[in-house]
């Protein structure tokens, strides 16, 4: 999460952008850093809690903050940055992302493959 606080809200300006130009590419971007930080996170909340918290609720859950922390540094990003601008479909897409992550999780690990979650 250090990763994409730190991309989110350093400012890039001074880089020479690409010639390579896709419209709308840092929306792939934001929506890559929550799919994988939902598949990290569920994992974390496993090791943090011992596997003791239920496999559904973590789902919930890690799904809830991934989507409540994009929003924050959308808002942070709009008003305290001077060269980033928060914007509706990078929420949108941050929290793709991290549905899209943790359903990754659920879908790959629920029925045979388990990650031996207490019940």
């Amino acid at each position: 999460m250090v990763f994409v606080t730190f991309s989110s809200l350093y400012s890039f300006k001074g880089l020479k952008p690409s010639s390579f130009s896709i419209p709308h590419a840092d929306k792939f971007v934001h929506f890559t850093f929550y799919f994988v930080a939902g598949i990290l996170g569920v994992f974390f909340l496993r090791e943090l809690t011992k596997g003791t918290i239920r496999f559904g609720k973590a789902l919930l859950l890690m799904a809830f903050s991934m989507i409540c922390f994009g929003v924050i540094i959308e808002v942070i990003q709009e008003v305290f940055t001077l060269n980033r601008m928060g914007d509706v479909l990078d929420v949108i897409a941050n929290s793709a992302g991290a549905v899209c992550g943790v359903g990754a999780v659920k879908y790959l690990f629920s029925k045979r493959r388990t990650l031996k979650w207490k019940i």
